[in-house]
């Protein structure tokens, strides 16, 4: 495995791998391979200047520099301009730069044998530098250019003439490639950036589904296990004074807990239907099997349609919390076109109505709306919840 391709997850790389395969997969290394070819031309000169033993050396080192090129090429082209700065970087960076110093050592042993011609071999060398360095290989880059240069024309033995030594293209080979490199290399940096955006992005939208189905379930399962948890404890009550009352009571726990087994199924199917007429009738029950006097209203067309579904939730959030922390004797809910309102006369303290999961889902439900909750006690005592979409307009 390249040392480099631990920085990735390995599901990113997966996906990565079936998304670019010439790029991340084992076909990222043909390129590579096929520009070996230009090592023809060293291999020519090989057997034009050298004979016998040294023209085998000559072919040996050639094939060692090829193969030395692609292992160390491998890494940097699946993370090029690697930093290396995860767990084992080091080991990987050690482990490149013997290759890098391995090369340029076959370079100048291949000198004797191919003469000039072996400073095609400067081309890949720059290729890693780039490769790897990225702008700061500018020096390297320089400096082969000038030894492809200069260093055939300081030695005359290499040519019949001086002059000879400046028909090869090399020198101006090792520029170019280089600035081809540097832009193939900052376009893949472009790849990979987009490739960790959007993995990140994936994993954020997969942490918020998560919470919303939290969310979502505290609010549908909250409220109706609260109803069947004093229902229960009524029917329990009554079992010996009322009979009668008792199992109506525990008919109607029935009745509740298939409705709510039917809403925790339309929530796994990402569907269920909130309606305020629903929550009010529902909570009016809610309250009076809790021993709270409800004042709620019988209609509600005086609310905006749009709105409806979310004061629904309103609704349900805030007869829950009542029952559950208030203490109160009655309760209130009182609807405008784009504000609901529920006051009780419970304790009227924070710890009595804590801001917990469904008080916090519901204030993100409102300010999606572009609506504000307000929340808080009263004097002399109780406790009101106030959502006004007024803010929100006609949106």
């Amino acid at each position: 495995m390249d040392p480099d391709a631990s920085t990735a997850a390995p599901a990113d790389a997966r996906l990565a791998a079936h998304q670019h395969p010439w790029i991340h997969g084992p076909r990222r290394l043909i390129f590579p391979v096929v520009l070996l070819v230009y090592m023809l031309y060293v291999a020519l000169a090989v057997s034009k200047d050298s004979r016998g033993a040294g023209a085998i050396a000559g072919y040996a080192i050639l094939v060692t520099f090829c193969v030395a090129w692609l292992i160390a090429i491998a890494p940097l082209s699946l993370r090029p301009y690697a930093v290396l700065a995860v767990p084992g970087a080091g080991a990987a960076s050690g482990r490149f730069w013997t290759l890098y110093a391995i090369l340029c050592a076959l370079f100048v042993a291949e000198l004797p044998f191919a003469r000039d011609a072996a400073f095609v071999m400067c081309v890949f060398i720059t290729i890693l530098t780039v490769a790897r360095l990225g702008a700061r290989s500018l020096p390297i880059v320089i400096g082969l250019t000038l030894a492809s240069l200069l260093v055939p024309a300081m030695i005359p033995a290499w040519h019949e003439t001086i002059g000879h030594a400046f028909d090869d293209v090399t020198p101006i080979a090792i520029p170019v490639v280089a600035l081809s490199v540097f832009g193939s290399v900052r376009g893949l940096q472009a790849s990979h950036a987009l490739a960790d955006a959007r993995a990140q992005l994936a994993a954020l939208a997969a942490e918020n589904e998560r919470y919303r189905i939290a969310r979502d379930l505290h609010d549908l399962l909250g409220h109706s296990l609260t109803t069947i948890t004093v229902k229960a404890g009524l029917a329990c009550r009554l079992g010996a004074a009322d009979h009668d009352r008792a199992v109506q009571e525990m008919a109607e726990v029935e009745a509740l807990s298939r409705r709510t087994l039917g809403d925790v199924r339309a929530a796994v199917a990402n569907y269920r239907d909130v309606t305020l007429a629903g929550e009010l009738a529902t909570g009016r029950e809610l309250l009076r099997a809790a021993g709270v006097t409800a004042d709620l209203p019988r209609a509600v067309d005086v609310v905006d349609p749009v709105h409806q579904e979310l004061f629904g939730w309103v609704v349900r959030e805030g007869l829950t919390n009542v029952v559950r922390h208030a203490h109160a004797r009655s309760c209130a809910v009182r609807l405008a076109s784009d504000s609901v309102e529920i006051v009780d006369d419970g304790l009227g303290t924070a710890d009595a109505v804590p801001s917990g999961t469904g008080l916090s889902g519901l204030r993100e439900r409102v300010t999606a709306a572009g609506g504000v909750v307000e929340a808080g006690p009263l004097r002399p005592r109780g406790w009101r919840l106030r959502v006004s979409l007024a803010a929100a307009g006609s949106a």
